[in-house]
């Protein structure tokens, strides 16, 4: 900021070097948050099998949790995500901002380097082609 004072006679350094001051101040401390945040609460997420139920409109998933933390966990959210697959790379990068189905969870009392099983239900589920499924934990 106080660059910006100095170069004032210099509009396009001053206006750049403004905005980059705020940048810095709005967007640092959210970052930093959110790095320290994957580092603190490190955790793994396998998907083991997923099969789409016959004769109700739902899919089951089994999986497991890791914890990778130094910390216990005193709860988990598990995320499950459905989303559109096709042939093109470009077409599934983009399909995945939105997805079909959303379904979630919560593990409690996860012990440093132990992992649990889960199984959780996406329902209702009435797509019939094909699809991916994705898997993510926010852990605390």
């Amino acid at each position: 900021m106080i660059l910006a004072i100095v170069f004032r006679k210099r509009k396009k350094i001053s206006f750049f070097l403004v905005t980059s001051a705020l940048l810095i101040f709005f967007l640092g401390p959210t970052l930093g948050y959110m790095q320290m945040h994957k580092f603190l609460f490190k955790n793994e997420v396998k998907l083991i099998s997923e099969k789409k139920l016959e004769f109700t409109k739902a899919i089951v998933i089994k999986g497991s949790l890791k914890n990778l933390s130094d910390r216990d966990f005193s709860a988990c959210k598990i995320t499950a995500t459905a989303y559109i697959k096709t042939s093109n790379e470009y077409k599934n990068y983009i399909l995945r901002l939105k997805p079909i189905q959303k379904s979630s969870i919560v593990e409690e009392d996860i012990k440093k380097d132990q992992s649990k099983e889960f199984k959780m239900f996406v329902e209702p589920f009435v797509y019939n082609k094909e699809y991916d499924i994705g898997l993510e934990a926010s852990c605390k």
